[in-house]
């Protein structure tokens, strides 16, 4: 069985996460969407609100491809998160050339560490290279509408954050 791990934060989970997601389903058996429990980002939605946007985003994926896709929340290296939920490649998206000098880097590391599992990366579509969870969530704070950047559940969710916040 091919186990893939996709990593994130998904703070929040955009069309370009979704889209990653639906291509990278098409490639494994078992799709684990790594959620990353980062304290230094200082997240704007918990982990039970990311893990449940998660899920229920890739829920019509699964029912599209017909590949079991899970999300996993993780605090450790990733290396060891892929080891912990049987991942033979780690799936990482671009969107620009900053994102590979990044990701180049982290391949290296991963590969020092356990050089039998593969990154694998892919590229955004062209109409979603720009979505960025941070750049959505400064355009949502500034009373901005995401819609196109975001499901419309995620989209209602932030409008309520922020609007509890004002």
């Amino acid at each position: 069985m091919r186990i893939g791990l996709y990593p994130g934060t998904f703070d929040p989970i955009t069309l370009g996460h979704t889209d990653i997601i639906a291509r990278a389903a098409t490639l494994v058996d078992r799709l684990v969407i790594g959620v990353a429990i980062n304290r230094d980002k200082g997240p704007l939605f918990t982990l039970e609100e990311r893990v449940a946007m998660v899920e229920a985003e890739c829920a019509g994926i699964c029912d599209e491809t017909g590949v079991e896709i899970v999300a996993h929340p993780f605090e450790n290296l990733l290396i060891d998160c892929a080891r912990d939920v049987g991942a033979s490649m780690i799936i990482r998206g671009l969107r620009a050339v900053a994102d590979f000098e990044y990701e180049f880097q982290m391949v290296g590391m991963n590969r020092a560490m356990d050089d039998r599992i593969e990154t694998v990366f892919l590229m955004a579509d062209a109409r979603r290279q720009a979505i960025a969870s941070k750049l959505v969530k400064e355009i949502a704070r500034l009373g901005g509408d995401v819609s196109k950047f975001v499901p419309p559940e995620v989209n209602t969710a932030l409008t309520a954050k922020y609007d509890a916040k004002r």
